[in-house]
């Protein structure tokens, strides 16, 4: 996998993806390979390469993310009664871009 997939695939166009909400400068949609029966990941649409890494003058951006996140999670506890949202930084971050999993359900596969 490529350094940056949600830059490189995602926003570039090249993997399609269904989309579950969009804004000017926010994505979320289903995940491309689940991890969970419910997994959903929301990016902006800025190249920011981690949580760690947002300065000052990303704090309109990254409420943006937190609403999209909230309607999301809140949109899956509706329909199953609980979520977790997750992030990853460090060697747990595969893509180095700023995503924030919203899931339910057991891991499909052992890691």
């Amino acid at each position: 996998m490529s350094e940056d997939f949600y830059c490189e695939e995602v926003l570039s166009g090249r993997t399609p993806v269904q989309k579950v909400l969009e804004t000017d400068n926010v994505l979320a949609y289903h995940h491309t390979r689940p991890f969970y029966p419910v997994h959903i990941v929301t990016i902006p649409k800025r190249h920011i390469p981690s949580l760690i890494a947002l300065d000052e003058g990303d704090n309109a951006l990254i409420i943006e993310i937190m609403e999209i996140v909230k309607k999301v999670a809140s949109q899956v506890v509706s329909e199953h009664g609980a979520c977790r949202v997750i992030t990853n930084l460090g060697q747990y971050q595969d893509s180095k871009h700023l995503h924030f999993h919203v899931v339910f359900g057991q891991p499909l596969h052992k890691s």
